[in-house]
């Protein structure tokens, strides 16, 4: 035998049916610290600051591949015998 129960109900009375906690209180302090390190932090989203510091990872990767480059050509030269 088969049969189907449809309990309507809305989140929180389905939380306690369950038993499970209720972590609203965990969850809106995670959120107000999440907004104060936001707030904190929002200097480094301004354009200025990370064209800066793409600009700065950029010029060290380009010498970065300029030295690789260089060692390459280096190895791959034939060499005279003395």
């Amino acid at each position: 035998m088969k049969f189907t129960v449809n309990v309507e109900c809305s989140p929180e009375e389905a939380r306690r049916f369950m038993g499970l906690p209720d972590v609203t209180p965990i969850n809106e302090q995670l959120v107000a610290e999440m907004g104060k390190r936001m707030e904190k932090n929002i200097a480094l989203m301004s354009p200025e600051t990370m064209m800066q510091s793409w600009m700065s990872v950029g010029t060290q990767a380009q010498d970065a591949f300029v030295k690789l480059m260089t060692s390459g050509v280096a190895a791959a030269a034939p060499r005279e015998k003395p």
